[in-house]
């Protein structure tokens, strides 16, 4: 169990132009990811240090994001002014989470600008629609060379993570979890004030440590 990325919605000045904030901002550029047709919204990546990624996520003019819950979890934090919208689990088997939650994952694809399909199982949006300081879990099903922490030639400047801030209750993503998450370089902040959720994550940068809130 590892941490695999960062969802952050994009608000009112739309998906584009948030990528284009939070890169200026982490002194790095996102990729277009492409479409995730089964949830009706796009993305757009940042790799970081350590295996994991960044993506600012919006939803589509599409049926599908009305009608799949993280289409739906999206389109809700985009309404409210757009923000972090969720922190992703990896796991190698999703087998024993669907057995103690009792219910099956759901298939996840995501079509890139390239044309190639990346695929996925994953558990937990609708938990994260109750309780947002929940993680949601992925079991990628696709080649690991394609993971989308994988970087480019041009991608010069990686950023890190070296801190995020939750609010929620510490006992209940344990629990959630079923065992701690590896965590290389950096540490959870548990905050007491604010919406439940992930409220920010701090970045180690060319320029220092970046918060984004």
């Amino acid at each position: 169990m590892r941490l695999d990325h960062l969802s952050y919605a994009a608000g009112p000045e739309g998906l584009g132009a948030c990528a284009q904030r939070l890169g200026s901002a982490l002194g790095a550029g996102f990729r277009d990811g492409g479409l995730h047709p089964r949830f009706g919204t796009r993305n757009f990546l940042l790799p970081l240090a350590n295996g994991v990624y960044l993506e600012v996520v919006a939803a589509l003019d599409h049926p599908a994001a009305d009608k799949a819950p993280f289409g739906q979890a999206v389109k809700a934090r985009s309404e409210a002014g757009g923000g972090w919208l969720a922190w992703v689990v990896a796991v190698d088997d999703l087998t024993p989470i669907e057995a103690r939650l009792g219910r099956p994952g759901v298939p996840g694809h995501r079509r890139r600008p390239d044309g190639v399909d990346l695929t996925w199982r994953q558990i937990g949006v609708l938990d994260l629609l109750d309780d947002p300081a929940l993680p949601f879990f992925v079991q990628w099903q696709s080649d690991p060379g394609l993971h989308p922490s994988t970087r480019h030639d041009g991608d010069h400047s990686v950023p890190g993570i070296t801190r995020v801030e939750i609010c929620g209750d510490r006992a209940k993503v344990g629990e959630w979890l079923g065992e701690p998450v590896e965590r290389a370089d950096f540490q959870i902040d548990w905050v007491d004030d604010g919406d439940p959720g992930l409220s920010a994550v701090h970045f180690s940068t060319n320029n220092g440590v970046v918060r984004i809130d």
